[in-house]
């Protein structure tokens, strides 16, 4: 038994799948297509939602220091992300990667996980997408029709709403599922030309925000010990700051562990690898060169956004709560409300090329795990025309439009965020193991200081699993405990490698 579960995939075995064929995936991407398609997974929900969140509800102004050990602990995975994809070009990420260095359970583990990351952070970015269509056309969507059942809040008036049915998430979704059947150069293409509109918005409103910046915002930089909580206007608590990791230096590794949703993007690229043009060479500039540009760019996105606002207003559901960096705009930058239009505008273009991504990640996950057999056939079946994995996409569309329509973004989000982190631990650790396993094989790109790289990689992300609230540790166990099950119930017994 202990044979047959951890038993690996050869490198030799997995090179040899990677080949391209006539009846396979079509290699389209250049490394600019990767460096776009890592910007435009990563710039979106995490940037201009989960900032103002971050520094809510746990880091107060801090929340760049967040993003700072949020990078850290990315650039060590990412430098070990970079090394696996140059030396197994193939689809399937962190799944691919664990299947010819831990074994075939412990490959089904992270798979299984990063529908966590894929899947859930597509419908948290569904979610966010809704929100700002909603601010954009003033409110025209009843609350009841734009969030979850388990959403309501008591406006001023004294009137209470409870969230249906989040119908405009379903509809976006639709719409990119469409895009990715229709093929992998049309998707990078649509999603070069809105990175270009949502960095040039992003850099505007850092540029015109500096002004802004009031400093008695950013003071203390830190939330204090024993800071009030926030309260609606019918007196129900909205967030406390009584938790270890809810204020001061435990706040500010809280919110790492929030605002690494807004780097989950980068390992995104190495999905892609089998549809590279010149793997060897190009997915590491596109895993390295989104990861530098999108840190720089969340430090001072980051530092604007709390010196214009104060950051309590971030959780205060009738002020910056939702469409936090519009409602910044519109209530004090004077002069600039044509910014707050071009920045919601931008947003939402923005959040369907992170959605875009997501899905077509999360369906090259599962059209390398059905092709070792270990999720069934279908997963893996092209469209005769575009060979894109098209019932993979329609299927992953009713998982993510059922999440998205009835559960809270927040939800969503935390879970993608231990997703994403337990796949890192997993690539870092996986690093080290073939380095002293494999050390013959030849490495386009090496990882620096392994293994000092691949260690800080796990401890860092190790810490910030741990930082995230018990609620989504508990949920995220059940989840894996579900993926076991069916492992044993159903994968063992088709998987490819045994037969």
């Amino acid at each position: 038994m202990a044979n047959k579960i951890f038993a690996k995939k050869s490198l030799e075995s997995v090179i040899a799948e990677s080949a391209e064929n006539e009846k396979g995936l079509q290699r389209t991407l250049s490394a600019g297509n990767l460096i776009a398609l890592g910007i435009g997974a990563i710039i979106g929900a995490g940037l201009f939602v989960r900032t103002a969140a971050a520094a809510g509800e746990a880091a107060g102004p801090a929340v760049t220091l967040s993003f700072i050990i949020a990078a850290v602990g990315c650039a060590f995975a990412g430098l070990c992300y970079a090394e696996f994809a140059a030396m197994i070009p193939i689809s399937g990420s962190a799944y691919a990667y664990s299947y010819v260095t831990m074994g075939e359970l412990v490959a089904w583990i992270i798979g299984w996980a990063l529908i966590m990351e894929y899947a859930l952070g597509a419908a948290t970015v569904a979610i966010a997408w809704s929100e700002y269509l909603n601010k954009l056309l003033g409110g025209a969507i009843p609350y009841e029709w734009c969030h979850s059942p388990f959403e309501s809040f008591t406006d001023s008036a004294g009137v209470h709403h409870s969230g249906i049915m989040n119908i405009p998430a379903l509809i976006i979704l639709l719409l990119l599922t469409l895009l990715l059947i229709k093929g992998t150069k049309e998707s990078a293409l649509v999603n070069a030309i809105i990175v270009f509109i949502k960095v040039g918005i992003v850099l505007a409103f850092v540029g015109i925000g500096w002004q802004f910046i009031d400093p008695a915002n950013h003071t203390p930089y830190l939330i204090p010990e024993g800071t009030a909580p926030v309260v609606d206007s019918a007196g129900k608590i909205i967030t406390s700051y009584d938790g270890v990791f809810k204020h001061g230096w435990g706040g500010v590794l809280g919110g790492a562990a929030i605002v690494f949703f807004a780097f989950i993007g980068f390992d995104a690229v190495s999905t892609t690898a089998q549809e590279a043009k010149n793997p060897k060479r190009d997915m590491p500039i596109g895993i390295l060169g989104s990861l530098v540009i999108c840190t720089i760019l969340y430090l001072l996105f980051g530092h604007v956004l709390t010196g214009v606002a104060n950051w309590r207003e971030f959780v205060d559901p009738e002020k910056g709560r939702e469409a936090s960096v519009t409602y910044a705009i519109a209530e004090y930058m004077t002069g600039y409300g044509w910014l707050a239009t071009a920045v919601t505008v931008a947003i939402l273009a923005g959040f369907s090329s992170v959605i875009l991504v997501m899905l077509m990640g999360q369906s090259r996950v599962f059209y390398s795990m059905s092709n070792d057999g270990l999720i069934p056939k279908l997963f893996s079946d092209l469209h005769p025309k575009f060979h894109t994995p098209y019932k993979a996409n329609w299927l992953l569309f009713i998982f993510v439009g059922l999440f998205s329509a009835f559960v809270p973004g927040y939800v969503a989000g935390d879970l993608t965020s231990f997703g994403t982190l337990f796949a890192f631990v997993l690539v870092s650790a996986g690093v080290w193991v073939m380095r002293v396993r494999r050390p013959d094989i030849p490495r386009p790109f090496r990882a620096p200081l392994v293994p000092f790289v691949s260690t800080m990689g796990v401890v860092v992300c190790l810490g910030m699993i741990i930082a995230l609230d018990i609620q989504t540790l508990r949920v995220a166990l059940g989840w894996m405990i579900l993926g076991i099950v069916i492992y044993f119930a159903y994968s063992q017994k088709h998987s490819k490698l045994h037969k």
